[in-house]
C-alpha cells in the first residue's frame, strides 16, 4: 500500500514539474499557440471565410492577391483565402480522425501483447512484423482505390495503415511497467487486470503517447498531401491543403499564389505541432535542465 501511495505522490510531483518545464520552453508555447490558432480556424472556418469554399466566378479566375481576394483566386474563380481556411479544417479533421483510429488500434494491440504476454504477445509481434513489411502508402492507395475518393475514406485508408508505431510503443511501455513494484503491489492486493492496466500502467504512458500524437499529426497531413499528389485524395469541391498544392503545379510559375499560400499553411501547421511535440518531449525528459 505504501508503494502505491508513493507512486501517486510521485505522479503528482511529476505533473507539476512537467507543467513548469513546458511553460519555460518558449518554442513549445509558440507551437501551442500556433496549434490553438489552427484549431480555432478549423472550428470556425464557416464564420471566418469570406465566401463558401465552392463559390466560383470564372470571370475572376486566377486573380493575383488583391483587396477583394487577399490570397487571390483559383482556376475557377473561387476565393483562395476561403479555400485555405476550409482546407485547414479538412486537414485537421483528417489528422484527428486518422490519429483516433491508429491510437485505438495501436493501444489495444500493444496493451494486449505487452501486458498479457505469452502466446498473445507472439501473435501481436507477428502482426507488427507483417504490417511493417507492407509500405503504408501502398496500403492507403489500395484502400482509396477500392473505397473511392472521399474524406472519410482517406481517414480510413491512412488510419488502417498507420498504427504500427503506436502498437510498438504501447507494447514496449507495458512490458517495462508490468514488472515494476507498484504494479506487483496492486496485483498482490487483488486488483483486477483491467484496473491494473487503466489505473496503474496506462497513466504512466499517456505523456509518451501525447508526444507521439503531436508528431504524428503533421505526418498525417503530409500523407494526405501525398495521396492528393497521386490523384487519390479528396474529390472536389471539398478543399484540402495537399490537393491545393497538387493542383497548383500547372500554374505555379505564373500564378505563384496558388502554390505558395497552401504550402505556407502546411508549413505553419507542421511547425506548430513539431515545436509543441519537442516541448512535450523535453518536459518529460528528467535529464533536461530548464533553469538556465
Amino acid at each position: 500500500m505504501n508503494s502505491l501511495h508513493q507512486v501517486e505522490e510521485d505522479r503528482q510531483k511529476s505533473r507539476a514539474t512537467f507543467a513548469w518545464r513546458f511553460r519555460r520552453n518558449k518554442l513549445a508555447i509558440g507551437g501551442l499557440t500556433v496549434v490553438s490558432i489552427c484549431l480555432f480556424i478549423a472550428a470556425f472556418a464557416n464564420f471566418l471565410a469570406p465566401t463558401g469554399y465552392d463559390v466560383g466566378d470564372l470571370i475572376n479566375s486566377r486573380q493575383n492577391p488583391s483587396w477583394a481576394h487577399p490570397f487571390g483566386t483559383d482556376a475557377v474563380g473561387r476565393d483562395y483565402l476561403s479555400r485555405i481556411l476550409y482546407a485547414t479544417r479538412t486537414s485537421i479533421l483528417v489528422a484527428g480522425g486518422v490519429s483516433a483510429i491508429t491510437f485505438t488500434v495501436g493501444i489495444t494491440l500493444g496493451t494486449l501483447g505487452g501486458y498479457l504476454g505469452g502466446w498473445v504477445d507472439q501473435i501481436v509481434v507477428r502482426i507488427i512484423e507483417i504490417a511493417t513489411g507492407i509500405p503504408t502508402l501502398l496500403v492507403a492507395m489500395f484502400i482509396m482505390g477500392f473505397l473511392g475518393h472521399d474524406m472519410h475514406n482517406v481517414i480510413i485508408a491512412l488510419g488502417m495503415s498507420g498504427w504500427v508505431v503506436e502498437t510498438r510503443i504501447t507494447r514496449g511501455q507495458f512490458l517495462a511497467f508490468r514488472e515494476r513494484e507498484f504494479v506487483i503491489a496492486a496485483q498482490a492486493i487483488g486488483a483486477s487486470r483491467l484496473r491494473v492496466c487503466l489505473r496503474h500502467i496506462f497513466p504512466n504512458i499517456i505523456p509518451i503517447l501525447a508526444v507521439l500524437l503531436a508528431f504524428q499529426i503533421p505526418a498525417v497531413i503530409f500523407a494526405e498531401a501525398g495521396l492528393s499528389f497521386l490523384g487519390l485524395g479528396i474529390d472536389e469541391p471539398v478543399p484540402s491543403l495537399g490537393k491545393m498544392v497538387s493542383t497548383s503545379l500547372g500554374y505555379v510559375r505564373v500564378y505563384w499564389h496558388m502554390g505558395l499560400f497552401p504550402s505556407l499553411m502546411i508549413a505553419i501547421i507542421t511547425m506548430g505541432f513539431t515545436f509543441m511535440g519537442d516541448g512535450l518531449r523535453d518536459a518529460l525528459d528528467p535529464t533536461m535542465n530548464r533553469e538556465s
